[in-house]
């Protein structure tokens, strides 16, 4: 099984690591809370332990989602399958209906096209390209390879324009 880490952008990774140390002080704050809250002094006791577990509840799932985000977000060639996976989100799609393999020169986007006219574009570092779309012909030998090159511009084309 080849296994290939998804690639975040910079701003992506700084908002997850913000995120996350967020997410602990929260925490912080909600013990704060409760420690200083007087949770017997309260008319009707049940409304503070409601907002004390929601306190804790919201927190708590957000950091499971950010962190399973930066552990486990990749694609994975497996046999017969193409695996995805962002964070809790998973997919797997069947090699055998992938149709054509692009990468976009103009754009640097990989995209991998079915038969049923679905596609995922793939996000992860560019030295990897080769080795991506190498396990996937190698997994279903039918699969079409094609570079979509970038435009030379042509100086001549835009004096023609001019006059």
């Amino acid at each position: 099984m080849k296994v290939f880490k998804y690639k975040f952008s910079k701003l992506t990774k700084t908002l997850i690591y913000v995120g996350i140390a967020l997410c602990f002080a929260g925490f912080g704050i909600n013990i704060f809370a409760i420690i200083t809250g007087d949770v017997a002094s309260a008319a009707n006791p049940v409304y503070p332990i409601i907002q004390y577990t929601l306190m804790f509840l919201v927190p708590a799932v957000l950091l499971v989602i950010l962190i399973s985000l930066i552990v486990s977000s990749y694609y994975s060639v497996d046999g017969n399958t193409l695996k995805t996976s962002f964070g809790i989100i998973k997919s797997k799609y069947d090699i055998s209906t992938i149709d054509t393999i692009l990468l976009d020169r103009n754009t640097n986007k990989l995209t991998v096209y079915f038969k049923n006219n679905n596609f995922v574009v793939i996000v992860v570092k560019e030295e990897w390209y080769d080795d991506f779309t190498d396990a996937l012909c190698k997994a279903n030998k039918n699969i079409e390879f094609s570079i979509k090159s970038k435009e030379p511009e042509n100086k001549n084309d835009d004096d023609k324009k001019k006059k």
